[in-house]
């Protein structure tokens, strides 16, 4: 059985329907992922597991006990919010001591918490200053150290990495995945960022306009997106989706001053073949475009191989994003490190046909 389970969920302020019918399963120890673009919700969902609000129609478990009457305090839940949420006038110590001390566990005990704590998160030479003396990383182990010695039964993490530098964020993404890993225990993460997502996640749900558009694992979405919004949203660079025409066993997609690209298959899934003559969106992730010397090009099963004009490179250390146009879009391609091609010069780019997926251009839809 599942231990966190959101059932049929549904909150509306006033006459504005927040979140719809919302479904989800957690297991135990596992890592939910709530991503979204601002105002979908994701936040109001993460309320209402933890108290802060009330539902308007459905039900939350917590290990099998419904927990929609119980006020905050009594829902064993521990929240890291963005903004830290410190007590400027106590230390380190006391702040992370203080809901222990509310409870009435006695010092001695409370020092052992804190202490322990203040190891895991390595801040154990901080715990004499003030908030006001640490930098945006460390109030926010801080934080999560505050969270921790409760021993909740379910972390929350409202977007608690948003205040912080490039690089600060993805040291406290390791810190977290860290933590996780460590103690075990059940957490609700919500961002904004499909990359925080991706890479701390077991499972993802994407919200859009207080509805779940799908739920499942890093990989699932990545690879498996249901719909346009999906696929558009989650991958930095986002999926590449362009319009192309069925014709046949393939999809030809439009070239400026040249004649069409065509992606020939050995056979179209049944739902694209009956679009035949008629526009289908291509979706195709850039590390699938990529130049034949790449060791992705020589991975690949099921393959065409075009010669391209490049508009655009950009170099990016490891790896070249060489943009290209087909189907009136810019087409974003993932290069290898030692390709030397320049831009507006034509190149030979290697399409994994494996990787593509399809979508109705007027509903969004998957097609299979």
């Amino acid at each position: 059985m599942s231990f966190l389970q959101i059932d049929k969920v549904c909150k509306s302020f006033g006459p504005i329907n927040v979140l719809r019918d919302i479904s989800l399963d957690v297991e135990e120890g596992g890592f939910l992922v709530l991503v979204g673009p601002s105002g979908c919700g994701k936040s109001t969902l993460l309320n209402t597991i933890a108290g802060l609000e009330k539902l308007t129609t459905g039900e939350i478990r917590i290990d099998g006990n419904v927990i929609d009457d119980l006020p905050p305090a009594e829902r064993n839940i521990a929240m890291v919010f963005q903004s830290y949420a410190l007590y400027p006038n106590m230390n380190v110590g006391q702040n992370i001591a203080f809901g222990l001390e509310m409870r009435g566990m006695p010092k001695a005990e409370r020092d052992a918490k804190v202490a322990e704590a203040a190891k895991t998160l390595q801040i154990e030479h901080l715990l004499d200053r003030k908030p006001g003396q640490l930098s945006g990383g460390q109030r926010q182990r801080v934080a999560m150290g505050r969270a921790l010695v409760r021993n909740p039964q379910l972390f929350l993490f409202d977007e608690p990495l948003s205040n912080l530098d490039a690089k600060l964020r993805v040291d406290m993404r390791t810190e977290i995945k860290r933590m996780h890993q460590t103690f075990g225990t059940t957490i609700v993460y919500v961002t904004h960022d499909q990359i925080e997502a991706m890479t701390l996640g077991t499972r993802i749900a994407v919200l859009k306009d207080g509805v779940v558009q799908q739920y499942g694992t890093p990989a699932e979405i990545y690879n498996d997106p249901t719909n346009l919004f999906v696929a558009d949203f989650m991958g930095s660079p986002a999926m590449n989706l362009i319009p192309a025409t069925v014709r046949g066993n393939g999809v030809e997609m439009a070239r400026a001053g040249e004649d069409p690209l065509v992606l020939g298959f050995d056979q179209l899934p049944g739902d694209v073949a009956a679009y035949e003559g008629q526009e289908v969106i291509v979706g195709i992730r850039p590390e699938a475009i990529t130049d034949a010397d790449s060791r992705a090009a020589m991975r690949a099963g099921q393959q065409v191989t075009a010669s391209c004009k490049i508009d655009v490179v950009e170099p990016a250390g490891a790896d070249i994003y060489a943009i290209t146009a087909l189907g009136g879009k810019e087409v974003v391609t993932r290069l290898h490190q030692d390709w030397f091609g320049q831009a507006n010069q034509h190149t030979e780019l290697v399409f994994n046909l494996e990787k593509v997926v399809f979508f109705d251009p007027q509903s969004g839809v998957r097609l299979r």
